[in-house]
């Protein structure tokens, strides 16, 4: 059998577009491949667990969620259709059985306030999502949804109302249920990101506004969250300025944990212990201008960091014994790179 081929895929915000490059396993180069248009300014993105599908938000009115198929052999986008959504979405995932998407939004009108809502899309054997099949009303400024790697909860982060929610969740029916608030963090802190480790014992919470990093222990048959350690991952004086947290991915053996910061433009590196949950932090690298999004390749050989104000991304080689990202390449990219995703295809 041929050495699956390693795709990624990144939305260019401003100029309304996916870029796909192939990735070189040896070399960590990146081919181009595709560039693909889309009908509104692009992030998130999201891929079907069985890599065959990927879905991308499309934020400005009318807003929608468009559904792409992956070609095997090319990692080539085709478009399939866009689906209607209630508001501006910041963050999709899918379930893990891959039958729904679940999206939250983040309404920034002033002209007419709108509240932030969770909704629930039914995915069609096509693979095309369909309107939204419920919807829940968030906190302020819902910022991230997950489903538990159990199936049987969702999780959302609200940067606003400081705290994480959790609903149970049907996996047969894609119904949410008993939506409460599960955790709740230092005023200002502001829940962004969030990360189960893949032992699934563990959660890490990027707070946009302080600087920090919150370890939660988690319980895989409840969604019990229990605070056990908060890190602080970029200076507190900051000349008046608050934070801007962003990002946070692991390494796929989950040894270490990388996590971005726009104000400084900068990566934390944390060396993760599995047994306890607990993150020593290594340094922080400077990076590219802005990096709201990066993303570590399936094999963990390297992190790939988006620039969003200096339009470029860079690729790394990451050691796993020391956690040093040595740059590689550079690449321009169309316009307003913010999200990544990393592909490895048969």
């Amino acid at each position: 059998m041929s050495a699956p081929q390693t795709f990624v895929y990144i939305a260019n915000r401003e100029s309304r577009e996916i870029q796909v490059f192939a990735l070189d396993a040896a070399s960590g180069d990146l081919t181009p491949v595709q560039d693909i248009k889309v009908n509104g300014p692009v992030m998130p993105l999201a891929v079907s667990p069985d890599r065959r599908y990927l879905y991308a938000a499309l934020r400005s009115e009318p807003y929608a969620v468009a559904s792409f198929s992956i070609d095997a052999a090319s990692g080539r986008l085709t478009h399939l259709a866009d689906t209607p959504v209630p508001d501006s979405m910041p963050y999709i995932s899918l379930d893990h059985s891959g039958h729904y998407l679940l999206g939250v939004s983040n309404p920034k009108s002033r002209i007419k306030p709108r509240k932030s809502v969770l909704c629930v899309c039914a995915i069609d054997a096509r693979g095309v999502v369909q309107p939204p099949q419920q919807i829940e009303p968030a906190r302020e400024k819902a910022h991230a949804v997950l489903a538990a790697p159990s199936n049987r909860q969702v999780f959302v982060s609200s940067c606003d109302g400081d705290v994480l929610l959790r609903w149970d969740f049907d996996a047969a029916s894609g119904a949410l249920s008993n939506g409460e608030t599960v955790a709740t963090v230092k005023a200002g802190g502001g829940p962004r990101h969030f990360v189960f480790h893949p032992n699934q014992r563990f959660v890490y919470l990027v707070n946009e506004l302080d600087g920090t990093l919150i370890t939660y222990a988690h319980d895989p048959a409840t969604g019990a969250l229990n605070a056990i350690q908060v890190s602080q991952f970029v200076a507190t004086d900051r000349g008046g300025k608050s934070a801007r947290g962003a990002d946070l991915h692991f390494t796929p053996d989950g040894g270490l944990l990388y996590a971005s910061e726009r104000y400084s433009d900068t990566l934390a590196a944390f060396r993760v212990d599995a047994a306890t949950g607990l993150l020593t932090h290594l340094f922080n690298l400077a990076t590219e201008q802005e990096p709201r999004g990066f993303k570590i390749d399936l094999q963990g050989r390297y992190l790939l960091a988006a620039g969003r104000q200096s339009n470029r991304l860079t690729v790394y080689a990451i050691d796993h014994a020391t956690g040093k990202l040595a740059a590689l390449r550079q690449y321009p990219m169309s316009g307003d790179p913010n999200w990544i995703e990393i592909v490895a295809l048969p």
